[in-house]
């Protein structure tokens, strides 16, 4: 009954977050433990108690401060210097571009939705296909919760009680083999399509661009340097970003307004309190399934299963890829880590890190895979292309994402390593 009507609701259309909301209140009238009611309040709250959450609306408020302030479209122009001349260069532009914004955003959706607004008619003006721009856009978003900060990895390591900065860290190298596999993935089709060059500026122009978006650059740099030094939390190091956003934005390119500041707050609180909300009603619904013991009947089954842990990994991939068709990835995440997690490291030996940077990055294929695939439609919606269009360019992209999930399920040490040293 449960079941039935959790799927019931996700096809009407309902927001997930109500969606788990409903489920959970349904679980406990059908099981009729009324006494479940009691402590209600004090999961729905628990769940959003932990310290490391407020590296969300942080990153997020440092996000908004470089888009009014200027600083994003400068660090674009910066790294199209990079490949001045290159065949198909606008899309390489496109990449590199994603992937310092990935490094700041840390939302795979906003990154997106920013990106799209400043890449697609590029792209368009210079004779790339709609549709390609649109898709490449949306798979350098797949970037976002990989390459730190990413909040996937905050809500995982609160999840799984584990140094969020040590995520961060964690996630580093699987962030550059995605993009490695994109910069191949473009060669490839820019070859095929005979994508034009782009033209070459002149020594001071390039200097002239690299010069105006070095300071944009610096947010990347507090962040992940604040992280990397043992100097500040990811938390704190949001903090800093924020500040340094905000002096860039306002004295260096004079650019943000003091009357933009509270549309910027507004758009962050909104943004922000939809995925607090979230993980509070996927904390209500994963503590039912726990009340339930279905963590124990899932380590039962998949131990009957397989001991190898390789097997594991594989079974747990294969069922999160669907997962992450049909539900949120903050929400799979939430409801899926403390029933996995405990298996993974207790039963079968896996180290917590590896375990979570596979996850995340299972899951985040999902955001550009139907039928939910928000990312996809947001994609869609700003290059202004059907979504089908969208996910056929989509298609050799998502393909190297698997492929390099897959190498990282088989090569624990790809993850494990860069944190094991710090």
């Amino acid at each position: 009954m449960v079941l039935t009507a959790f799927i019931t609701l996700l096809l009407l259309g309902l927001p997930i977050a109500f969606v788990l909301l409903v489920t959970a209140i349904g679980y406990i009238v059908s099981t009729e433990n009324f006494g479940l009611f009691s402590s209600f309040p004090q999961q729905f709250f628990g769940g959003i108690e932990a310290y490391g959450l407020l590296a969300i609306p942080l990153f997020m408020l440092a996000g908004e401060f470089m888009n009014e302030g200027g600083l994003t479209k400068r660090l674009v122009r910066m790294a199209s210097v990079f490949v001045c001349g290159f065949k198909g260069g606008l899309a390489y532009v496109n990449l590199i571009a994603n992937m310092m914004m990935a490094s700041i955003m840390g939302s795979a959706i906003a990154q997106i939705a920013v990106m799209s607004k400043v890449m697609v008619p590029e792209m368009e003006k210079e004779g790339y296909d709609r549709a390609y721009a649109g898709a490449l856009t949306a798979a350098g978003g797949l970037l976002s919760p990989i390459i730190p900060p990413s909040m996937l990895f905050v809500i995982y390591g609160v999840l799984a009680q584990i140094a969020i900065g040590d995520m961060f860290i964690a996630g580093i190298i699987p962030g550059l083999l995605m993009a490695g596999g994109f910069f191949l993935t473009i060669t490839l089709i820019g070859f095929k399509y005979n994508y034009p060059k782009t033209s070459k500026v002149s020594f001071s122009e390039a200097k002239k661009l690299v010069l105006m978006g070095l300071p944009s650059s610096a947010i990347p740099l507090v962040i992940i340097g604040g992280i990397l030094l043992g100097v500040a939390t990811p938390t704190e190091s949001a903090s800093v970003a924020i500040v340094t956003a905000f002096i860039i934005g306002k004295f260096v390119y004079k650019e943000l307004r003091v009357q933009h500041i509270g549309r910027i707050l507004f758009n962050t609180a909104l943004n922000s309190s939809a995925i607090v909300f979230m993980i509070a009603a996927a904390n209500l619904l994963g503590w039912a399934l726990i009340f339930e013991q279905l963590p124990q009947m899932i380590a039962g089954w998949l131990s009957s299963l397989s001991s190898n842990p390789l097997i594991f990994m594989l079974l747990v991939n294969a069922g999160l890829l669907v997962v992450g068709m049909v539900i949120d990835g903050i929400a799979a995440l939430i409801m899926v880590v403390p029933i996995l997690l405990p298996i993974a490291t207790d039963v079968y030996g896996i180290d917590p890190y590896h375990f979570g940077v596979v996850v995340c990055l299972n899951l985040v294929l999902g955001l550009l895979t139907p039928p939910v695939g928000t990312g996809l439609y947001v994609a869609a919606t700003m290059a202004r292309v059907s979504p089908t269009a969208i996910f056929k360019a989509l298609l050799p992209f998502l393909i190297v994402s698997i492929l390099v999930l897959l190498l990282l399920i088989w090569q624990p040490s790809l993850i494990t390593y860069l944190p094991s040293k710090m």
